[in-house]
C-alpha cells in the first residue's frame, strides 16, 4: 500500500475519479481517493486496505471493484452511496489517495506497480502533508458515530475507535 497526499483541484468529480480509475487499470492497482478530513490516520487506511483485500481473497467482498471495497471499509459502511461522503468532492480540498496492488499479482498474473501508480497519482495533486494534519475530529466523530461519552470512557484514541468501526464492517456483513 502506498499513500499519496496533497491538495486536489477537482472541477468535475466524475472526471477526477475516471482518471484515478485509468491509473489503477494501467498499473494493476486499486486507487481510492478520500477527503483527508475523514481519515483518522495511517492505521485507518491500513485497516481498510487489509480488510478489503481479505474480503476479495475470501470471495466475500461487498463490491465488485477493490478500490470501492477499500472505500467501503474506510467508511465503515456497506452502502456505496453513504461511503462516498468521505470521497473527494468538487473544488480544492485535502486528499489522501490509497494505491494498492493487493496481493501483488493482477488477474493477468503480472505484479501491479504501486510505485508507478503512486507517481501518476501524485502528478494529479499539489503535494502536501495532509494525512493527520487536515483531519477534522468533529467530522470524524459524527461520521463514525463516536459520541463524546465514548471518547471520555476510554483511553483509546479517536483513530483506534475508527479502526474498530472499520473492523466491524466485516462482522456486520
Amino acid at each position: 500500500m502506498r499513500v499519496v497526499e496533497g491538495y486536489a483541484d477537482v472541477d468535475d468529480v466524475d472526471d477526477f475519479v475516471a482518471e484515478l480509475d485509468r491509473v489503477g487499470s494501467e498499473f494493476d492497482c486499486a486507487v481510492t481517493a478520500l477527503d483527508a478530513r475523514y481519515v483518522a490516520g495511517r492505521r485507518h487506511l491500513e485497516a481498510a486496505v487489509e480488510r478489503a483485500n481479505r474480503a476479495f481473497t475470501r470471495d466475500d467482498a461487498i463490491a465488485d471493484d477493490r478500490a470501492i471495497e477499500i472505500l467501503l471499509y474506510a467508511a465503515g459502511r456497506r452502502q456505496i452511496s453513504r461511503a462516498l461522503e468521505m470521497g473527494v468532492g468538487a473544488g480544492r480540498g485535502p486528499v489522501v489517495v490509497v494505491v494498492d496492488a493487493g496481493e501483488g499479482v493482477s488477474d493477468d498474473g503480472e505484479p501491479g506497480d504501486e510505485v508507478a501508480a503512486a507517481e501518476a497519482v501524485a502528478a494529479l495533486l499539489d503535494p502536501a502533508e495532509v494525512l493527520g494534519t487536515e483531519r477534522d475530529e468533529a467530522r470524524l466523530c459524527e461520521f463514525f458515530d463516536v459520541p463524546d461519552i465514548e471518547l471520555a470512557a476510554t483511553d483509546a484514541s479517536l483513530e483506534d475507535l475508527v479502526v474498530e468501526r472499520v473492523s466491524l464492517l466485516a462482522i456486520e456483513k
